[in-house]
């Protein structure tokens, strides 16, 4: 099982209005005791970090297709939550890819959704 994992972001600011929401979604409670670094942890012992990097050029974003992270999948419990984060994704500056049968997740739905600063996210249904 994973522990945890950091995810460098070009602007902490605006990856906090959309991680904080879609974690929260998914059951992460925010630690605000980690200084600069957002925290979200899991009650099943998973935390997701974000960071600011130093080490961004200007309009640089995280690319998925590039050597490294493609995208991080979550499972969701139903299709009805699957639905409220779907509907409530834009407000919070996430674009909606596609919803698919995923072959990965015995048939369940997944998802895809990506942040403005080229974050992509999976949520599996009820994985």
């Amino acid at each position: 099982m994973l522990h945890h994992i950091t995810l460098w972001v070009p602007d902490l600011v605006r990856a906090d209005e959309s991680w904080s929401w879609l974690l929260g979604e998914l059951g992460y409670t925010r630690d605000d005791g980690s200084g600069p670094v957002l925290l979200f942890r899991h009650p099943a012992g998973f935390t997701v970090a974000l960071e600011q990097s130093d080490d961004m050029v200007p309009g640089m974003l995280h690319s998925r297709l590039r050597p490294g992270m493609n995208h991080l999948a979550f499972v969701i419990p139903s299709q009805e939550a699957l639905e409220q984060v779907l509907d409530g994704a834009a407000a919070h500056g996430w674009t909606r890819m596609l919803v698919d049968p995923h072959p990965l997740a015995s048939g369940g739905r997944g998802a895809y959704l990506e942040d403005r600063d080229g974050f992509e996210v999976e949520l599996v249904e009820g994985a």
